[in-house]
């Protein structure tokens, strides 16, 4: 299998994340003034969240899976914050799989605190991409962060890959029913 094929595959994975994040955004925040919404959310809700957690597993583990191919086989060489971005996602398969394993939403607490700084680092690194001025000095002269190996559909790139990721896991992790509001 090409580079290319896989950067696509990856690409498409990240569109269909990208719509459910928003979606799910959309619709919580319509429910709060629309009975009708509130109704679509608690229904979305309520059959998301029984495999949530191994969902969630599943997207960092493709992430993961994803992250060591373009390093590894595609011989993307990670910078920094690639590497601090992967210090939070790997353990999160770690993670997400026993509390999925185990039906623990406990887990969920640990996680969606990983994925959220994991998704600031993220967030911070597609900022240096489209603006290198933003670097404050955390990047090296030697492996750049703003150096873009591949950008699909105009937009996709690793840092955004990453950044959807976390931000699935942190949208997967926390849907849930709005009569089912126990603690995670």
């Amino acid at each position: 299998m090409s580079v290319a094929t896989v950067q696509l595959f990856y690409a498409l994975l990240a569109v269909v994340a990208q719509a459910f994040v928003v979606g799910m955004v959309v619709i919580r925040v319509l429910a709060i003034g629309s009975e009708r919404a509130h109704g679509w959310y608690d229904g979305v809700a309520a059959a998301i969240a029984p495999n949530a957690m191994a969902a969630a597993w599943l997207v960092a583990a493709l992430a993961t899976a994803g992250s060591l191919y373009f390093s590894e086989v595609a011989h993307f060489e990670p910078c920094r914050l690639c590497w601090y971005q992967r210090i939070a996602m790997y353990p999160l398969v770690m993670i997400l799989g026993i509390g999925a394993v185990w039906r623990d939403w406990s887990a969920a607490r640990y996680a969606i605190a990983l994925a959220a700084i994991g998704g600031a680092v993220a967030a911070y690194h597609v900022g240096i991409e489209w603006i290198p001025a933003l670097d404050t000095g955390a990047c090296d002269v030697r492996v750049p962060c703003n150096v873009v190996w591949f950008r699909e559909f105009g937009y996709i790139s690793l840092p955004v890959l990453a950044l959807t990721a976390f931000l699935s896991i942190v949208t997967l992790l926390s849907v849930r029913p709005v009569a089912d509001r126990s603690p995670a």
